[in-house]
């Protein structure tokens, strides 16, 4: 079975970075995608980025110009580097991938931006 093992979260106070990281083990193959997403208390959970195995890259609106995901297919990481953090940003990000027609989930890491 698939694990994916997020890292990376932490408090930071508005205007800081934050790079989250995400190994995926126990799996042969590559992802044809792999991105993140988020969840703020109350809300649903939504889409923050995602890059397929040809480095197309999605992203929300949001956080079009501050964050930028990247990833390692040889270590089958991806990778969320978000940079002038807003109060709003603070969520629980989620790892996703999804490999021949299956869908994995990390269990999440927290990110909390406040002074």
């Amino acid at each position: 079975q698939v694990q994916l093992v997020e890292s990376g979260g932490g408090l930071v106070q508005p205007g800081g970075s934050l790079r989250l990281s995400c190994a995926a083990s126990r799996s042969r193959f590559g992802f044809n995608a792999m991105g993140w997403y988020r969840q703020a208390p109350g809300n649903e959970r939504e889409l923050v980025a995602d890059i397929t195995s040809g480095d197309n890259t999605n992203y929300a609106d949001s956080v079009k110009g501050r964050f930028t995901i990247s990833r390692d297919n040889a270590k089958n990481t991806v990778y969320l580097q978000m940079n002038s953090l807003k109060p709003e940003d603070t969520a629980v990000y989620y790892c996703n991938a999804k490999q021949f027609g299956m869908v994995y989930w990390g269990k999440g890491t927290l990110v909390t931006v406040s002074s």
